[in-house]
């Protein structure tokens, strides 16, 4: 498979973009569909941000929950878990820690990874957290309406992203949604 985007892909939705790095106002958006107990995800994300850190201003990723809970049993307990810490600012922080211990998942080491960043673990696991659940359910559709199957997948502006997730291809894509 080459290492191009593609056009005459469903584009992604414009659902509420709640976890977006990178500057507000830069022209291009990469959109990832991910689900945070996914190796590839895992592999994906410092390449992305190394995409948006090297961009000067000039491209943002925006993350949309796209949970795989029939192949990863906690990934949607951990997007739930994330949708917790993105209310206190701290997204970024529990996907972090997320995949760097994608093996500790359950509910337990997520109430832990809450202690982590110095919140309250009531709202991270088990009944509490279900209030999350519309967030990650809108994201979930949003990604079968943009043709998701599989995750990682990108879009690069409206564009879907083909191919591996390698620095180079990804500014390729970025140098033509810009143009």
């Amino acid at each position: 498979m080459a290492n191009t985007p593609t056009t005459g892909a469903p584009t992604p939705s414009t659902a509420p973009e709640r976890h977006a790095y990178g500057s507000p106002t830069a022209p291009v958006t990469v959109t990832e569909y991910g689900d945070l107990e996914c190796p590839h995800c895992r592999a994906a994300a410092p390449v992305l941000r190394e995409l948006v850190d090297t961009s000067d201003g000039q491209v943002r990723l925006v993350w949309r929950h796209f949970p795989l809970f029939e192949v990863h049993p906690h990934a949607l307990t951990a997007a739930l878990a994330a949708e917790a810490a993105g209310e206190h600012g701290r997204f970024w922080d529990l996907h972090d820690l997320c995949f760097a211990d994608q093996a500790h998942l359950a509910d337990p080491d997520l109430r832990r990874h809450a202690l982590t960043l110095g919140l309250a673990p009531d709202s991270f696991a088990g009944a509490a957290a279900q209030r999350y659940a519309p967030a990650v359910e809108s994201d979930y559709l949003a990604g079968l309406a943009a043709g998701v199957q599989g995750t990682p997948t990108l879009f690069v502006g409206s564009t879907r992203f083909r191919g591996r997730v390698e620095l180079a291809a990804l500014r390729e894509a970025v140098a033509a949604a810009g143009a």
